[in-house]
């Protein structure tokens, strides 16, 4: 007597069970592929957003530098042009000082019967046309301009009679310079 056994359905639910785990696999790797894929997506989306912010940051901090540069530049040129007009005040104030110190200069060595009709000045030239009534008056006003401190000795242009016939027109140039103990004066308040 043989018994014949029947192996091929219970193989059969072997296959499928194997075959049902098998997709239960896929169906959880294909799961868990797509979590971690869902959730790298999500770490690049906090890193680019992270990084978004610091572009901004930084774009704004630049702005905000570009306008301290911008108003830097502003003030370099403010200061620039004031040290431009200090200069030109410094100037016209030495030449005020000097303009003050020929007159002052002037006024000291006048000699009597010396009239002067026209002065005018070139940088430290200064031209002087005067009348005197006499030859004498002439080389003691040129004397008296040689001996002030502040001006150089007069180089003598021409001498001519006057319309009176008696008086002389005479014309001299000298250089001014300026003292530095006169300026010192004007300057100290």
């Amino acid at each position: 007597m043989s018994i014949n056994i029947n192996l091929l359905p219970w193989r059969e639910a072997r296959r499928e069970k194997r075959t049902r785990r098998f997709y239960g696999v896929v169906v959880m790797m294909f799961l868990a592929g797509i979590g971690l894929g869902l959730g790298i997506l999500q770490i690049y989306q906090q890193q680019l957003s992270a990084q978004q912010q610091r572009n901004a940051y930084i774009t704004n901090h630049i702005e905000r530098l570009n306008n301290e540069i911008a108003d830097v530049q502003r003030y370099q040129a403010t200061a620039a042009r004031l040290g431009e007009q200090l200069t030109l005040f410094q100037t016209l104030q030495a030449e005020r000082i000097g303009t003050v110190q020929l007159f002052n200069n002037i006024a000291a060595s006048v000699v009597d019967g010396v009239v002067y009709q026209r002065l005018s000045r070139s940088g430290e030239q200064v031209s002087f046309s005067a009348m005197a009534g006499s030859e004498r008056q002439v080389s003691d006003q040129l004397r008296q301009i040689a001996s002030m401190p502040g001006l150089g000795v007069p180089q003598f242009s021409e001498v001519a009679s006057g319309d009176d016939g008696t008086s002389r027109v005479f014309q001299f140039d000298v250089v001014q310079s300026v003292v530095e103990e006169a300026a010192a004066e004007e300057e100290a308040p």
